[in-house]
């Protein structure tokens, strides 16, 4: 097994490093033997290489292979997750959050892995735990979530414990204004192992990239998304607020270029229509839109909710092209199933305080 020292200086010269050099460097990361400077320099290696879409597979499954399994097996062949890299630097509505609870009560079941907010003033465990789910559970209440409510949230911290080693190298490099492949490594690790996602990352650069590892790593079907506003702006996710590039990977693995929000029937909005606030208005917004009052929030809001649902709908394959799973997504909405499997979760969650 090669040192971190030697694995560094492959990059310093510029050399892309084999999926399984990329594995031994993420197994080095883990250990608390290994100095916090050596991980620094190896990481600032790798990102002035330019990380690779292998590169970035073997981490994932380095650090997949390495979290607490939650034994949802039965679940995973139908499961999808929806999620952001974040550092978008947009602190837009938890639309992912939204999103994944639409599915849910569509009746697909989600693998929801997420954190509190880095960047943002809401994350999505910030708004979970406002609604009453509760965050740190017991893997045989996620399983039984899953059966009654098509819906569990794996928290971050309580399944990745190999992470506490990385935490402080990441600090280091945040405190110094730099990204490594840790900035997009959280969706790819999720413990359940869905065979489906919808992922946005907060770079274009990204999109075809991850595309390709999530391919690698051996998904069913899914789609990486980028949106870009207007020159200089970014969002990680499908938007009506702007142009939408997006990559496929398994199934939808030749759907790969542009996708405006025209093409599902939703007229373009403005960035503004997005925005987000703390926990407590996120939680009001999100009550306005399932609760029958979506006349309430933005209609840009409520268009680039129903693009990402539908999106995760046809991904999934419960919808069979996209017009038809952002149809799905709005009567879900609008139906008011949405509210009621809102309720349904939260007198589930309260039983088990």
């Amino acid at each position: 097994m090669l040192e971190i020292e030697e694995l560094t200086s492959i990059l310093v010269a510029g050399q892309d490093l084999t999926s399984e050099e990329a594995q031994e460097s993420a197994s080095l990361l883990a250990l608390p033997e290994v100095e916090l400077e050596m991980k620094q320099n190896f990481l600032i290696a790798l990102a002035e290489k330019g990380e690779t879409a292998v590169e970035v597979a073997a981490f994932a499954a380095t650090f997949r292979s390495l979290a607490l399994d939650p034994q949802v097996e039965g679940w995973a062949e139908q499961a999808i997750d929806v999620c952001g890299t974040g550092g978008d630097g947009s602190s837009t509505f938890n639309i992912s959050t939204a999103v994944s609870f639409i599915v849910a009560a569509a009746g697909v079941p989600v693998f929801k892995h997420g954190n509190r907010s880095i960047t943002s003033k809401c994350g999505s465990a910030d708004l979970i735990e406002a609604l009453g789910i509760r965050l740190e559970a017991p893997h045989e209440l996620l399983r039984a979530s899953l059966d009654a409510l098509n819906f569990c949230f794996f928290f971050a911290p309580a399944f990745h414990p190999a992470f506490k080693e990385i935490m402080p190298v990441r600090k280091a490099l945040a405190e110094g204004g730099r990204r490594s492949v840790f900035n997009l490594l959280g969706p790819l690790i999720n413990p359940g192992r869905p065979a489906y996602q919808l992922m946005g990352v907060y770079s274009e650069r990204w999109v075809v990239p991850i595309a390709d590892a999530l391919d690698v790593m051996g998904l069913s079907a899914g789609l990486v998304a980028h949106c870009t506003p207007a020159p200089g702006m970014a969002l990680d996710e499908l938007s009506c607020a702007g142009m939408n590039r997006v990559a496929g990977f398994g199934r939808f693995k030749q759907l790969r270029g542009e996708l405006p929000a025209q093409q599902a029937g939703l007229e373009a909005c403005d960035l503004d229509s997005l925005s987000g606030g703390d926990v407590q208005a996120n939680v009001k917004t999100l009550l306005a839109l399932f609760n029958g009052s979506s006349d309430a929030i933005p209609q840009g809001l409520l268009n680039s909710l129903l693009l990402n649902a539908g999106v995760a709908l046809w991904v999934a394959g419960k919808s069979v092209d996209l017009e038809s799973g952002v149809a799905l997504a709005r009567e879900i909405v609008e139906s008011g199933q949405a509210g009621q499997w809102l309720r349904r979760a939260q007198s589930f969650y309260s039983k088990q305080a």
